[in-house]
């Protein structure tokens, strides 16, 4: 039976680590990164328009309702590349804080391109998508896939990690501070990034909480993003949040993408909660609570099996360009 109406939330991402390898000859970053979709979420709903229109509406008023805003783009590409006669109309509920480094407009993008492969019936292969994904941005493959991924290239090439059924329950906060992802690479130094092998070298940003006695967590050694020692330069209130984190006894706590949100990680759900009654916020500071969400709840939740796209991918090959 066909859809006309459809609504879909669309999660949001931390980055575990994030390294930049260098800089290539095309003038982007050759990136390593571990990203993993969290429960944070805006909710996108979807109606046909057998006019053949496509429009964007959204509940935030900062939030750009034009061709600058990647459901736009993604609707648009979709619909030129099938020759879909039928538009759509999207009202966007958002949450995910923009500029924040946690993929909010990539993530719509993604759940709009599996959203409307429904209802337009549009048998898309795995390969069809994720050209029309990749044009997009970066990020936008991956969360076609969810869970834990590794990202490498420019960010759209990527490979399923194995998952264990542990949560991970977290603090995300986005303090009253932007930095572009233009401006984050400019102050890397971009000119000074090259180098002969595959091997990062910029100095690895771990946290002085990782010295601490703590309890264990799985992914403790890999937390690491090159972006921080040069953001918090820029931004100290980014790094002033990481601080307040630890403070409130995060295991630990890093830097998302480029920023300027930073999560912290807890034990479990106590003491998450515990931290949140703690924590003094600055002005303009926004606090998630949040818990990590797997591959198989992403699909369970984003888009059924049925979706050509989803029968396609398992846990073996790599993706993207």
């Amino acid at each position: 039976m066909n859809q006309s109406v459809l609504s879909l939330p669309s999660f949001a991402k931390i980055n575990w680590s994030l390294q930049i390898l260098g800089r290539r000859p095309d003038g982007y970053h050759e990136v390593k990164t571990l990203l993993q979709t969290i429960s944070l979420h805006d909710d996108l709903h979807f109606e046909i328009d057998e006019g053949g229109g496509i429009s964007l509406s959204c509940d935030e008023p900062d939030i750009p309702t034009d061709d600058e805003n990647l459901v736009m783009r993604a609707a648009s590409a979709l619909k030129k590349q099938f020759n879909v006669d039928a538009g759509v109309r999207v009202h966007l509920e958002k949450r995910i804080p923009a500029r924040g480094g946690l993929g909010g407009g990539s993530s719509n993008a993604a759940v709009s391109l599996l959203a409307l492969t429904r209802l337009w019936n549009i048998e898309a292969s795995a390969a069809q998508l994720l050209e029309v994904a990749t044009t997009l941005g970066a990020d936008v493959p991956f969360f076609l896939v969810g869970g834990r991924a590794q990202a490498t290239g420019i960010g759209a090439t990527i490979s399923p990690v194995p998952e264990n059924a542990e949560v991970a329950h977290l603090i995300v906060i986005t303090p009253n501070a932007s930095i572009s992802t233009a401006k984050a690479y400019s102050a890397l130094g971009s000119s000074a990034l090259t180098t002969l092998g595959n091997d990062p070298i910029l100095s690895s940003s771990h946290s002085e909480a990782k010295k601490r006695d703590s309890q264990p967590w799985p992914l403790r050694d890999s937390l690491q993003n090159d972006f921080e020692s040069v953001i918090f330069d820029i931004e100290p209130e980014i790094r002033r949040t990481k601080e307040t984190l630890l403070q409130a006894g995060a295991l630990d706590a890093l830097m998302a993408g480029s920023g300027s949100s930073v999560f912290g990680i807890f034990i479990n759900r106590e003491d998450q909660q515990r931290a949140l009654s703690e924590i003094k916020p600055e002005v303009g500071w926004r606090i998630f609570p949040c818990v990590t969400v797997s591959r198989n709840e992403y699909r369970r939740v984003v888009g059924p099996p049925d979706i050509p796209f989803l029968r396609s991918f398992n846990s073996g090959p790599d993706i993207g360009a």
